[in-house]
């Protein structure tokens, strides 16, 4: 089995040698034809022939849209879990409307048809989503193959919020924050650590839970956010897929000294034979599952602190609101909290920043009479000097 990029003529081309049959075919630049290529040999390598079949015609949605997820998968370009989630929408609602059609008989009217219907019906924005990236991206894939346009671009304002962002982030006050952090350390010790972690970093759960001690410079005060783990097993790279830097405080980094001279002990303790590798374990010294945390560890503890119940999300945005109430920058709080775009740490943060509007308004009272007016000591605008 072989697939080569070559040029010829100022074109590039992939040359496909399968099984003793061969093919090429002709791909815009460099840069597409390698990745062609690489989607091309995780294809072959799951018996997917069909680039080499010489029937007549396109192949069907279905049939597309299973390489693409089959592809994709291999590559490990999506997580499982999304995989799964792709596969259900596409088979129980993309399917049945047009999956038995020819690629190119698919149309926008009828892409679009079927996200509406699914709104009208009240189903979730997350499924749409769930249904519309996989129909894009499969006619992504046929793009200066077998079709000159894709039927499913810029679809995505039909699935557009209406409400306000800022209506879902959820804050712990100063008071509730400090009453969190003394119920864990008085009765959730083990814990205290990620919980004062998730509070100074922001960092999300399935961060945390994916924290290795090699991830930390203790001395200099940073952490290096590279995997996030799910399921106590499964681990995958950061959301954005993008390592990166998260400062730490100083109380951060004097409890995370203190947690691992700790767990060096528990490790002599219970004959572990070595420190375990995560961060913030479980008491046998397994990584954390979700859904067994917030049931035995964070619900309990929310009630016992006397707070009301909320998700452990909450957290990450109490981080935020910090940074801005006390002036840091929207572009720190972007870095720190590894926001794909600025635009999404201002729709969610924005209206934190204290007295920016006020102050933007307050130096429009100078100016209602004279562009050129300033204020003197007194308040009152001063007149121009004369000439």
């Amino acid at each position: 089995m072989g697939v080569k990029v070559k040029e010829r003529s100022g074109a590039w081309w992939l040359f496909i040698n399968h099984k003793g049959r061969r093919k090429a075919k002709k791909v815009g630049d460099k840069k597409a034809a390698e990745l062609a290529a690489v989607q091309i040999r995780a294809r072959l390598a799951l018996g997917d022939s069909i680039l080499l079949q010489n029937r007549p015609g396109a192949p069907t949605f279905k049939e597309a849209a299973d390489r693409w997820l089959a592809t994709h998968a291999q590559l490990e370009q999506i997580r499982e879990t999304t995989h799964k989630e792709y596969a259900r929408a596409l088979r129980t609602y993309a399917y049945p409307k047009f999956g038995s059609k020819p690629v190119t008989e698919v149309t926008r009217p009828e892409i679009r048809g079927l996200l509406v219907d699914l709104m009208a019906q009240g189903k979730s924005r997350s499924l749409a989503r769930n249904l519309l990236a996989p129909i894009r991206q499969t006619f992504n894939g046929l793009i200066d193959g077998i079709l000159t346009a894709n039927p499913g671009a810029r679809m995505g304002r039909y699935l557009k919020e209406q409400t306000d962002r800022r209506a879902k982030a959820e804050f712990l006050r100063p008071e509730e924050e400090a009453a969190l952090l003394q119920t864990a350390r008085a009765h959730y010790a083990r814990y205290y650590g990620l919980i004062l972690c998730a509070l100074r970093t922001g960092l999300r759960i399935g961060e945390l839970f994916g924290l290795q001690w090699d991830d930390l410079d203790l001395e200099n005060r940073f952490i290096e956010v590279r995997r996030t783990l799910r399921d106590g097993k499964k681990v995958y790279s950061p959301k954005n897929k993008k390592i990166r830097r998260v400062d730490m405080s100083r109380q951060l980094a004097s409890e995370l000294k203190r947690l691992r001279a700790d767990r060096t002990k528990e490790t002599l303790a219970e004959g572990w034979g070595k420190l375990p590798d995560w961060v913030f374990c479980s008491a046998v010294g397994n990584p954390l599952w979700l859904s067994n945390f917030e049931r035995r560890v964070f619900h309990p503890l929310l009630k016992k602190a006397g707070l009301r119940r909320i998700r452990f999300h909450a957290l990450r945005h109490t981080f935020a609101s910090r940074l801005l109430q006390n002036g840091e920058s929207l572009v720190y709080v972007k870095e720190q909290m590894g926001h794909s775009s600025i635009q999404v740490t201002v729709d969610i943060y924005g209206h934190l920043i204290p007295g920016a509007n006020k102050a933007a308004v307050d130096r429009l009272d100078a100016t209602e009479r004279n562009p050129r007016a300033t204020t003197n000591e007194t308040g009152a605008p001063e007149r121009p000097a004369s000439h």
